[in-house]
């Protein structure tokens, strides 16, 4: 019996009835949503807020889509014009770099670093440090100059000393030796010995 009557039940016409019913009942989101007022606020307040927030994001959805219909314009006005991507990087870096240029944070700071390069030029420390860097370059070039002479004159001394004198010498005789030694040689290639002593044979015919 129990069987059969869960039988009729489920086929009964009138299944799915309640599930339809509360499916078809209007659920209220803002009222879902809203748990309690807020503090400080009345009932009215608050549907007054709700109003004008509904409003304001109707009108942001509005300027998204008039910004994204002129941006489609000047990208199809820059594509007739043939200006690249490139060309609008440039242009908009140099706009950026010429807004900062012109803003009162770079013209402040461009001040105060003039201001803090016065301060430290005009300093007795600066002037102390830039005199002495000069002086020591002075006695540098003095030094080396110095250094200079003394090679030059004992370089001087040197050639004049007895035994640079004595090897000198040595030199030119040595050397005098090797080119006569082979002038003689070159003389003797040229001249054979003997060769002028016998006067040259006839041997022509009778």
């Amino acid at each position: 019996m129990e069987s059969a009557s869960q039988d009729i039940n489920l086929n009964s016409p009138n299944k799915g009835l309640l599930s339809d019913a509360m499916t078809d009942v209007p659920v209220d989101s803002a009222a879902s949503a809203r748990t309690s007022v807020p503090e400080g606020l009345t009932l009215a307040e608050e549907e007054e807020l709700r109003s004008e927030l509904a409003k304001v994001e109707e009108e942001i959805g509005t300027l998204r889509q008039v910004l994204a219909a002129k941006e489609r314009h000047c990208g199809e006005l820059k594509r007739k014009l043939g200006l690249t991507p490139l060309d609008g990087l440039k242009q908009n870096l140099s706009k950026s770099w010429h807004d900062v240029q012109v803003s009162n944070a770079y013209l402040s700071a461009s001040s105060t670093l003039e201001d803090w390069n016065e301060k430290l030029t005009q300093s007795e420390a600066y002037k102390k440090t830039q005199e002495t860097l000069s002086q020591a370059g002075q006695k540098t070039s003095q030094a080396l100059s110095n250094v200079g002479s003394v090679i030059s004159r004992k370089l001087g001394d040197m050639r004049n000393s007895a035994t640079f004198k004595s090897f000198e010498d040595r030199v030119g005789t040595i050397k005098s030796r090797v080119v006569g030694s082979r002038e003689n040689s070159t003389d003797g290639l040229h001249s054979p010995s003997g060769a002028g002593d016998k006067p040259p044979q006839d041997n022509a015919p009778f």
